[in-house]
């Protein structure tokens, strides 16, 4: 049994109560909705010390909310992890943003590009996994009024105070339970949370980021798992 399933149940009780105001108009709670699978990745692949721990941000719309898995790209979760059960559904679902589960269409290029690497680079999860591991910064997901996906630095400070508190908090338990040597942050945003936790925990692991495989980024869509491979040789990582 991982260790990482009670934090995650914590993590989701003191989130779900939390409200949101304009832009704010639908929030998405996975580890409710997709607790299953969320709990299947833990139990396969989040047990024992793990030498690399990366970190995202929050779910993306044909990832971790889909499938509840981070960085969740279906084909990658289903086919590569073995993962797939029933995904229920949100208590309001925004009808442009329908929660799909593994029938989803869409694709995660974010996940697709992130596990893509890792199955390229290291052949089977068992391998990746066994010194390795994934999580996500925060499980919410924020949609505007037209179910436009809404970041973090999109909420008011005040409203994110809550968030952040549980979050970073939840983060500290996880390092201390994985005891990493490296915390990778996919992103800046990611990387300046693992600073933080760091800060509430004895463990002093490296901490470092590689570039977000996320298609916004100009840089990202010219050859990520070259940039990402090379970012990581560079900190003496691979």
């Amino acid at each position: 049994m991982s260790k990482l399933i009670e934090p995650a149940l914590e993590l989701a009780e003191e989130l779900r109560g939390l409200k949101f105001s304009a832009p704010v108009s639908w929030v998405y709670h996975p580890l409710d909705y997709a607790w299953k699978a969320h709990e299947m990745y833990l139990k396969k692949y989040g047990s024992g010390k793990k030498r690399v721990v990366f970190l995202g941000m929050n779910p993306g719309p044909f990832g971790m909310t889909q499938t509840g898995v981070p960085f969740g790209e279906i084909a990658a979760v289903r086919d590569w992890m073995g993962i797939e059960t029933a995904i229920e559904k949100p208590v309001a679902e925004h009808p442009k943003r329908p929660i799909e589960g593994f029938g989803c269409k869409r694709s995660e290029v974010s996940g697709r590009r992130l596990w893509g690497l890792f199955a390229e680079r290291f052949g089977t999860p068992q391998a990746f996994f066994a010194d390795h591991f994934v999580l996500n910064y925060c499980p919410l997901v924020w949609m505007s009024e037209t179910g436009a996906n809404l970041t973090p630095d999109k909420i008011s400070a005040r409203e994110m105070e809550p968030v952040e508190s549980a979050c970073l908090d939840h983060l500290a338990k996880v390092i201390e339970i994985l005891k990493p040597d490296s915390l990778i942050g996919v992103g800046a945003f990611a990387e300046q949370r693992l600073r933080r936790a760091c800060e509430k925990t004895i463990l002093k692991p490296v901490v470092g980021k590689i570039l977000h495989p996320s298609p916004a980024s100009p840089a990202a869509n010219r050859g990520w798992a070259e940039a990402a491979t090379r970012q990581m040789e560079e900190q003496g990582i691979w």
